[in-house]
């Protein structure tokens, strides 16, 4: 190992294992392991890439001059990261693009890069996915030197990672019941009041409309807009909050039919007034993995009601028969934003398509939004 380039990686180790063990923000610290992978390799891009259940992986942070929209991007088990995710040894090619190891897995926003690096993001039983550089197309490949440093590296700080987890898990629990007592003084004291405010504004507007001046009528109505504005702000803060709920990992999770009449009671509160919740067949035995799925699937359908739509009705249904459960969220709102309909539901659409499932959206400011979600009892089954 070249001694400058190991020392570098062990002062990089150090910083990152510091600010890991003082409960600096994962995002930060993963911002930072990526970034220095990235300076110790010499390299264009740097991509840290976490492992889900079915052994794809997905970029969780990533560091270069043209990063884009990397976060969120997905690639399949059978990739080169997603090997080396589940443990493997360490790959690097000169042309990730034409090696036949790795081309047919290369996705539309890495296909500028060629010389390419990818190993395990922690070692043993801490493999947590991988962490890979890339060059440009026709810069000179990684050396053996650089390779082995970052495998050292990737090994070394996945591990820190890992065990700065389990260092911190005993505090999540104190940390979910602060984040509810917050929640809950926010939306009964804070939004009471900020909404009794506003009513009081209006009436008073409606009430003397004739005698206001045309400049002070305005600015009684921009005032009342933006109580507005702070109450939805609140409520989608109150509804992140308590999001995830706390949740011991050997405890028994509540039936999808119970998950579903709580998300709805969160909803209501936030909405002010209760969406309809329809449930049809039984949803006891689902399997905990897909019933997992369809939790999540209705509580950011749920969410984006709340943060987007003004709508003033919104319906649930939730179906399950003998081979597959189907979600729908409707609502009467103006529509999602476009930014969300790419962004913040797009994670849906690839959670469906790794599940085997169906995500479908129709959303417009005339007739609101459609949220469906199909998923199969049986993986690999398609509804």
């Amino acid at each position: 190992m070249e001694p400058t380039l190991a020392a570098h990686a062990l002062s990089a180790a150090t910083e990152i294992t510091t600010a890991a063990l003082s409960g600096d923000e994962p995002d930060t610290v993963l911002a930072s392991v990526v970034q220095k992978a990235a300076e110790l390799a010499g390299a264009d891009l740097g991509l840290v890439m976490v492992r889900a259940d079915d052994g794809s992986v997905s970029v969780e942070a990533a560091y270069g001059s043209e990063t884009g929209d990397l976060r969120g991007l997905m690639l399949p088990a059978e990739s080169a990261a997603g090997r080396v995710a589940r443990g493997g040894e360490t790959v690097v090619t000169e042309d990730v693009v034409t090696d036949p190891r790795t081309a047919p897995y290369v996705p539309g926003e890495l296909r500028k890069f060629g010389p390419f690096a990818a190993a395990p993001f922690g070692t043993g039983g801490r493999v947590l996915g991988a962490l890979a550089v890339y060059k440009r197309r026709g810069a000179e490949a990684f050396s053996p030197a650089t390779v082995e440093v970052l495998t050292a590296f990737a090994a070394q700080v996945g591990v820190v990672l890992a065990l700065a987890d389990g260092a911190n898990a005993r505090h999540r629990v104190t940390l979910y019941e602060e984040r509810e007592r917050i929640a809950r003084e926010l939306h009964d004291v804070i939004v009471q009041r900020l909404y009794a405010a506003g009513m009081q504004l209006d009436r008073v507007r409606r009430r003397m409309r004739k005698r206001f001046a045309g400049t002070d009528a305005t600015r009684l109505g921009e005032a009342i807009d933006q109580l507005d504005q702070t109450i939805g702000e609140i409520r989608a803060t109150v509804h992140s909050l308590r999001s995830p709920a706390p949740e011991p990992e050997a405890a028994r999770k509540p039936d999808l039919a119970e998950s579903a009449r709580g998300e709805v009671r969160i909803a209501e509160e936030l909405l002010g007034y209760p969406p309809i919740l329809e449930l049809a067949g039984e949803f006891a035995d689902i399997p905990a993995e897909r019933a997992d799925h369809i939790r999540a699937a209705l509580r950011e359908a749920l969410s984006n009601v709340v943060r987007h739509s003004g709508a003033s009705e919104t319906r649930v249904t939730l179906h399950r028969d003998a081979h597959e459960v189907r979600l729908r969220v409707r609502d009467n709102g103006s529509g999602v934003p476009q930014d969300v309909a790419t962004r913040g539901l797009r994670h849906l659409a690839e959670r469906a398509e790794r599940a085997g499932g169906k995500f479908f959206l129709n959303s417009s400011p005339s007739l609101g939004t459609l949220v469906a979600f199909d998923l199969p009892l049986e993986p690999g089954k398609r509804p």
